[in-house]
């Protein structure tokens, strides 16, 4: 691969590897992106044997889709709802369509099935227990969809839905020689498909059992060489652990994905695998009825609704939310009463998907180009948007409302002094038990309109925290909704509080109570300089002695799924230092951290407590991506526009295995089931 191909993959990797309160757009919580992750980006082309695949990543959603292309024939696998990226393509390559390809009902986004139906009149291909209500062509185990000299051979593979698929990729002359696995959004990236959010038709623990045996009888059985290609990567929540990497192999997954290592222990699978799920937004459910239903055209050229000359009569009703668009500075200056930040630079569909009930009416506002974005972004998630524009609204004699940033050295300040309101950090769980600015209040965003009134004093003046003012921000506008008077954000959030060097609290330990981080020299003098590792040796084991070893990764739980070495486990502090399970073993223990600190103080205390080796990653996260990730380039993997030279790129075919069928056993031949083993791994 030529640089170019390395300076994109270290710029779509790095976004993960900034001090702890940095936001990137892999991060769920991202506070800003650049304008292209809001657009469909080309990021990869794969070259398979006579095809190859294009990978199109919308950043803002965290959202792959695919064009399968050969001998001028292609097919696109979980289309975004505005599919003029696909389309242009194909003009461009002079392609004709075979059709679109579903491997199940989406929940994070409305799909553009029938969008490129309408488009190119060729046929949607989805699951024959989808319940899909569009005309579609139904598939099912081992059909087959022809593209080219490509074959997408299906494979039902239910666990993250009844309905999920997948399909293997294969040259048409060989179709034992397994390629790639377009994988939706069963296997991610250091992850697997959430089973949570189908809802009252199926528990979470019966899904979970079926994606056991989705990977022990047929993703495991696939070649381990087969690249996986997901539908989603590392900030989407329709997966947990997902790491910042556009694809992997199913021989990586085997040795890396956290959840595989309980792939011989259904009971212990299930456990982990419901461990953790944060709460769904609440437009999951609509998206994926939406998509089941097949979603209405949408007019690209005029997504807007109802333009708005006045607010009069609106502003009070609760169940319409304004929407500002602009950046949290402006909003914080002035803003229309009991409107509510969600800046367009941060991830818009994800938040207004999460705060704002689906059947609400919308209306946006700022300039008119953040609201044309805005309302075209929102149609991706199935809101329609009215709009009145910011400054028309004030040229109308609009009321309006300021809420002043405090900044972190007033905030700590009033701190020391004991005359600091009530202080509420907005962040989720992880994060803040993982750090926080002081003793303060965690009501995470998600419940802040519901909660809010329950636990503070609406009269009271209260400072909302995050990691960068972008919730907290939020956070004033959904605290105006529910009454209170004198609601603020801290100006940059804990990233300027931890750059103006300012102390954080406090890492529970259950020996001693707590472990501040400030006094990080003092603790390591008291327990002892614990064994290192440099980020070459980590690498060396990852890569020789698999198996032989634990990592965990004591960084914000958020931090962790964005990007961590291969095989790391994201494990709280708090949990490291008290539960003893941890000191028992006798395989190495490998901590890690963002920049060495936390891990060394970690290992120094454990060190003390157990015969079991610990070790500390010398420069923690920061210096194993500078060191090690930095001089890596995925093989098979072209540029945009790039031409591949003769023969350089093709999947080797060697040690390619067919798909198997699980083995009988001798008591049920007809439902064979793996070994049951005890409980525990």
């Amino acid at each position: 691969m030529i640089n170019r191909g390395l300076s994109l993959f270290v710029l779509l990797l790095c976004v993960a590897c900034v001090p702890a309160f940095a936001a990137g757009i892999a991060d769920s919580e991202s506070a800003s992106h650049a304008d292209e992750a809001a657009t469909y980006q080309i990021v990869n082309t794969y070259l398979g044997t006579d095809y190859k695949i294009v990978q199109f990543n919308l950043g803002v959603l965290s959202h792959y889709s695919y064009l399968v292309v050969s001998d001028g024939k292609v097919l696109v696998v979980d289309p975004g709802r505005d599919v003029q990226a696909y389309l242009d393509y194909a003009v461009k390559e002079n392609l004709e369509w075979v059709g679109t390809f579903l491997t199940h009902s989406h929940a994070d986004f409305v799909a553009g099935h029938r969008e490129m139906e309408f488009a190119t009149g060729q046929p949607i291909f989805a699951g024959h227990k989808s319940g899909a209500l569009f005309p579609h062509r139904a598939i099912k185990e081992d059909d087959t969809i022809a593209v080219g000299n490509a074959v997408l051979r299906i494979i039902e593979t239910p666990g993250h839905t009844p309905d999920s698929l997948c399909s293997i990729v294969s040259p048409a002359k060989n179709l034992k020689q397994q390629e790639f696995l377009l994988s939706g959004d069963t296997l991610f990236v250091g992850g697997l498909g959430r089973p949570d959010l189908m809802g009252g038709s199926y528990s979470a623990a019966e899904l979970a059992s079926m994606m056991f045996d989705t990977w022990n009888y047929k993703l495991s059985l696939v070649s381990d060489n087969a690249v996986v290609l997901p539908a989603h990567g590392a900030g989407s929540l329709c997966g947990a652990n997902l790491r910042d990497e556009p694809s992997s192999t199913i021989g990586l997954e085997k040795k890396s994905n956290a959840y595989l290592k309980y792939a011989n222990n259904r009971s212990a699978f299930i456990a982990y695998f419901l461990t953790g799920l944060e709460p769904a937004p609440q437009y999951f459910g609509e998206n994926a009825r939406l998509n089941q239903a097949g979603p209405e055209r949408v007019d690209w050229a005029n997504p807007l609704n109802q333009k708005l000359t006045s607010l009069d009569g609106l502003i009070e009703h609760d169940d319409i939310y304004i929407v500002d668009l602009r950046d949290s500075a402006e909003y914080s200056d002035r803003h229309i009463p009991r409107s509510v930040n969600i800046a367009l630079r941060g991830r818009l569909e994800t938040w207004t998907g999460v705060i704002v009930p689906f059947a609400s009416r919308v209306i946006l506002t700022g300039s008119m180009n953040e609201i044309s974005e805005g309302a075209k972004r929102l149609k991706r998630v199935g809101y329609n948007a009215d709009y009145i524009v910011f400054a028309d609204y004030l040229a109308s004699g609009g009321k309006t409302e300021s809420a002043p940033m405090i900044s972190a050295g007033d905030l700590h300040k009033q701190m020391q002094d004991g005359k600091a309101p009530v202080i509420v950090d907005v962040r989720k769980p992880a994060e803040w038990i993982g750090m926080k600015i002081g003793e303060v209040l965690n009501i995470p965003l998600d419940v802040l309109e519901a909660k809010a009134a329950q636990r503070l004093n609406r009269s009271e003046p209260v400072v909302a925290v995050c990691n960068s003012a972008f919730r907290s921000s939020l956070a004033v506008g959904l605290l105006k909704r529910a009454g209170f008077k004198r609601p603020v954000s801290m100006l940059g959030g804990a990233e300027a509080w931890v750059e103006a060097g300012f102390p954080v609290v406090r890492i529970a330990d259950a020996s001693t109570g707590v472990v501040d981080a400030t006094t990080a020299a003092k603790e390591l003098r008291n327990y002892g300089l614990p064994e290192r590792v440099i980020p070459a040796q980590l690498q060396q084991m990852i890569k020789d002695l698999p198996g032989t070893f634990e990592i965990v990764d004591i960084r914000p739980a958020d931090q962790v799924r964005d990007y961590n070495p291969t095989g790391a486990m994201a494990v709280g502090i708090s949990d490291l230092l008290s539960n003893k399970g941890w000191l028992v073993g006798e395989v190495p223990l490998v901590i890690v951290d963002r920049d060495g600190t936390l891990s060394m103080i970690a290992a120094g205390i454990l060190s003390q407590k157990t015969r079991r080796p610990i070790k500390a990653l010398m420069g923690g996260v920061e210096a194993y991506w500078r060191d090690v990730e930095t001089g890596f380039i995925r093989d098979r993997m072209l540029l945009p526009d790039e031409t591949p030279k003769s023969g350089a790129n093709v999947m080797p075919a060697r040690d390619l295995q067919p798909l198997q069928s699980a083995p009988p056993t001798p008591v049920a031949p007809a439902s064979a089931k793996p070994a049951r083993k005890g409980a525990g791994c």
